[in-house]
């Protein structure tokens, strides 16, 4: 297959490099690295419009073709899609290995399932992986995202759908299994710390903390807590299809 790799922590980071070698040292696939050139975390989907973008190419292990691009993850998939690898495209989509959680409602600002997202609005198959915590040891994140791969050559996802993997820190042997889950809650109060800088302006730093909320046992949250990877099929229909029934009686008028 001809994996396409991106991430938000940016190009260089440990996770996308250990993911990225270890799949082109099977030697049973080819591996495109598309990634930004820094780090984009929570950058969501956005994209950029009002700049031109940039690729650059970088060396990457195994010769695996490498380019690192001046945007967000989302622009790194439609730029790989629609130029850089326009000629023999993606078979799958690989995002990670992210530094840090993507639980819950995080995916709404994660750029690592933006990333995702943005491949399966495009046709193409995905799966964004994170390893929740430190230490930020890849290898048994590495190990479970080649067992994924390898899944996607016998089954198939329906075509607006992505996977969201998390992954609890610690060794094969001290994982407890795999759960496939719901998205849960995960709430962060808002708290921003203020400071003055030396020209005497005020700024804030945001510094917000998880909110304790129990949560269902098939949920992600529930499930990485207890030590097991979750694997969440998350799907890009957003209308609520119960609700237009209940829409249609409301009485609009212009």
């Amino acid at each position: 297959m001809h994996l396409l790799i991106t991430n938000d922590d940016g190009i260089y980071a440990h996770g996308i490099r250990a993911l990225a070698t270890a799949l082109a040292e099977t030697k049973r696939h080819r591996v495109t690295v598309v990634a930004p050139d820094r780090q984009q975390s929570a950058s969501s989907h956005s994209i950029t419009l009002h700049k031109p973008m940039h690729a650059k190419s970088v060396t990457l292990p195994h010769g695996i073709e490498g380019y690192a691009v001046n945007g967000t993850p989302a622009d790194c998939v439609k730029l790989a899609l629609g130029a850089l690898c326009e000629k023999n495209p993606p078979d799958l989509v690989l995002s990670g290995i992210n530094h840090g959680a993507n639980l819950g409602m995080d995916i709404v600002y994660s750029g690592t399932a933006s990333a995702a997202s943005e491949a399966v609005m495009h046709g193409i198959p995905a799966i964004a992986m994170s390893l929740i915590d430190e230490p930020f040891d890849f290898t048994a994140s590495v190990q479970i995202g080649l067992g994924l791969v390898d899944l996607f050559h016998h089954q198939k996802l329906p075509h607006d759908v992505y996977l969201n993997v998390n992954i609890p820190p610690g060794s094969r042997e001290t994982l407890k299994g795999i759960r496939v889950t719901k998205t849960g809650i995960l709430r962060y109060k808002n708290a921003y710390e203020k400071r003055v800088d030396p020209l005497g302006r005020t700024y804030y730093w945001q510094a917000g903390q998880v909110v304790q909320i129990e949560n269902e046992p098939d949920t992600d949250v529930y499930s990485v807590e207890r030590g097991y990877v979750s694997v969440t099929p998350v799907h890009l229909q957003f209308t609520n299809s119960e609700m237009v029934d209940t829409l249609k009686s409301w009485p609009f008028q212009l």
